[in-house]
């Protein structure tokens, strides 16, 4: 199903069962430079191809970011994350089977061919594989991971709707995946399982505990 916003392009799709017609045409978007927004399992999020240095410039401008801070990745699966952007830890490992497809971002060792600027300078990239089948989906139809950043402008409320998108970014956006409304609530939980003890750099929906406990 498509529908015209007046700002900007927003194209319906099924939540559940993606049509693969209008994600192959976000996806298309993207290879082409473009910033489509799209939902996940906590907000809607902003999707650039994270090789290309030009549509990280206008993420980054677009979200008033600097370059100091990391951009963190969706993938489509555990699959494409090791393919892609290096092969997780066992810790990572064990973390990602428990809780993938879920709210839990892993810290990646990568060489991945991204531009650096989505680093903050270093080599580790945060990815997760959503619990959402457009996310997973837009994924793997471009191929490898995408960007996932909240889709609003610097500390203002992160978006749930595809009109609060829109409200929001306008036609900064090339094109926006509209699939009803997101969950909302906390941001995924961002974890650094790559050493001998794992570290928690951002609380969210999975709790520590339960992370901690899924490595005993």
């Amino acid at each position: 199903m498509a529908g015209t916003d007046p700002t900007l392009s927003t194209l319906r799709v099924d939540p559940v069962v993606p049509e693969m017609a209008v994600v192959r045409k976000a996806a298309a978007v993207l290879a082409a430079g473009g910033l489509v927004a799209f939902p996940t399992d906590t907000f809607y999020g902003l999707a650039i191809d994270p090789r290309m240095a030009g549509p990280v410039e206008q993420l980054l401008r677009v979200k008033s970011r600097s370059t100091a801070a990391a951009i963190p990745l969706i993938a489509a699966d555990l699959s494409q994350v090791e393919s892609d952007l290096g092969v997780l830890t066992l810790s990572s490992g064990r973390l990602a089977r428990r809780f993938w497809p879920g709210p839990l971002t892993l810290v990646v060792d990568t060489s991945a061919d991204l531009d650096p600027r989505l680093l903050a300078g270093g080599k580790t990239i945060a990815v997760r594989v959503p619990d959402h089948a457009v996310a997973r989906a837009l994924a793997a139809a471009l191929g490898h991971p995408i960007t996932s950043t909240s889709a609003n402008w610097a500390r203002v409320s992160p978006s749930t709707t595809a009109a609060g998108v829109v409200t929001a970014l306008g036609s900064e956006v090339t094109l926006v995946l509209d699939a009803g409304p997101s969950p909302g609530g906390a941001p995924s939980t961002i974890v650094d399982a790559r050493g001998r003890n794992p570290l928690l750099l951002r609380a969210g929906v999975v709790p520590w505990d339960c992370v901690v406990q899924s490595l005993v």
